[in-house]
């Protein structure tokens, strides 16, 4: 087939994908005076220096919650431009209930030294582990999801949001046609490796991850926009969605008791 035709039908063909297949619900993101949750808690965040990550941290810090931020390297938790705005980048993430760590997410003593620097009890987890496989290798999120796991266990905390990635399980029928040759291509170790991550919670009722109020989240095409506060949770293709976005649905999914995805998979967009 000529690769210009092949081209075009790809996304022709996603886009009528798309027009068939109807969403699911339109998930709104509540006030914080109606967000249920205990109060002096902490979160702690993994991959808190990558960019959907900087978004969790900021967003917890402006709803008065203590965060921990785990971090490769902290000169890199700067503010996003989705919540701070673009001229914002360059400064530092920095409060009075913000604690920075540096660690490495594969070390266990690592991982559970942030849990021990929590000023307060624990609520929950966010994990937005990123980075190109031959900086941080090739099973880190597994690796790491683990360890977290393992030091949730050890500290008796039970909510969890991971967020992976749309075409990961059984969300590949969701992705994209264009997106699926990157996936089977370019990014096909990253995606064994967010497979194999999901796996520590959806694989069978014993996977270490089954027993905690887990929340996978697969987001479709990240942009660093500001957030629209209007994420679909979608049966069908995904389309795009801000980062700001998706920090949001994870902090809800930390912070509300009757968070309606709780040992879910949802896919999400909020940009078609």
């Amino acid at each position: 087939m000529n690769i210009k035709l092949f081209i075009v039908s790809s996304f022709l063909s996603y886009i009528n994908a798309f027009l068939s297949s109807p969403l699911k619900s339109n998930y709104k993101i509540r006030n914080r005076q109606n967000t249920h949750h205990s109060p002096k808690m902490s979160i702690i965040v993994f991959g808190a220096t990558g960019a959907t990550g900087q978004e969790v941290v900021v967003q917890a810090l402006n709803k008065k919650e203590n965060v921990v931020a785990f971090c490769r390297d902290q000169s890199k938790l700067t503010q996003p431009p989705g919540t701070c705005g673009i001229d914002a980048t360059a400064n530092l993430i920095s409060d009075n209930k913000l604690v920075k760590y540096t660690g490495t997410v594969t070390s266990q003593s690592d991982v559970d030294k942030a849990f021990s620097l929590a000023p307060t009890y624990v609520k929950g987890v966010v994990v937005a582990l990123g980075g190109k496989p031959d900086d941080v290798g090739y099973d880190m999120l597994t690796n790491g999801t683990q360890c977290i796991i393992n030091a949730m266990k050890k500290y008796n905390v039970k909510r969890i949001a991971v967020v992976t990635s749309i075409g990961v399980g059984d969300s590949v029928r969701q992705a994209p046609l264009f997106f699926k040759l990157i996936m089977w291509t370019a990014m096909k170790s990253i995606m064994k490796d967010k497979n194999n991550q999901e796996d520590l919670f959806l694989e069978s009722v014993g996977a270490p991850g089954a027993d905690l109020e887990y929340t996978i989240v697969r987001p479709g095409g990240l942009s660093f926009d500001p957030p629209t506060n209007n994420v679909k949770v979608i049966d069908g293709v995904a389309g795009k969605i801000p980062r700001a976005d998706v920090a949001q649905f994870c902090l809800d999914a930390v912070l509300e008791e009757d968070f309606q995805y709780l040992r879910k998979s949802p896919s999400i967009s909020s940009v078609f």
